[in-house]
């Protein structure tokens, strides 16, 4: 196995793990999932709850699939656009700074250099 390939797969490997970390809670615990569903409507966000559970879904679902090597083209666009979205729509009106950014351009980057 070439180093580009060992890269990778680390890449993949550390994104999967990081993505489950980061939405297990709100899988497992529907009161977070709805306080999520709040903020999403505090930023105008059509029906927030279903966009909530969708995004953390597309989440664990792409982490798990990382890890196993299976769909990754195809989670990887769904993580982009998710990602992207929280990029534009949450961060960018916040006027985050790059540091609160960091980790959902993590994610963004991290996927396209998988995609």
């Amino acid at each position: 196995m070439e180093h580009t390939s060992i890269g990778l797969l680390l890449l993949r490997i550390f994104i999967g793990l990081r993505l489950i970390y980061g939405v297990i809670d709100y899988v497992l615990s529907w009161e977070k999932m709805i306080k999520f569903a709040d903020f999403l409507a505090a930023f105008q966000f059509p029906m927030p709850t279903v966009i909530a559970v969708v995004s953390f879904a597309v989440q664990l679902l792409g982490g798990l699939n990382l890890l196993l090597g299976l769909y990754t083209k195809l989670f990887s666009s769904l993580l982009v656009i998710n990602f992207f979205i929280a990029l534009v729509v949450v961060h960018l009106q916040s006027n985050d700074s790059a540091e609160v950014m960091t980790p959902a351009l993590a994610m963004l980057f991290g996927r396209l250099t998988i995609w």
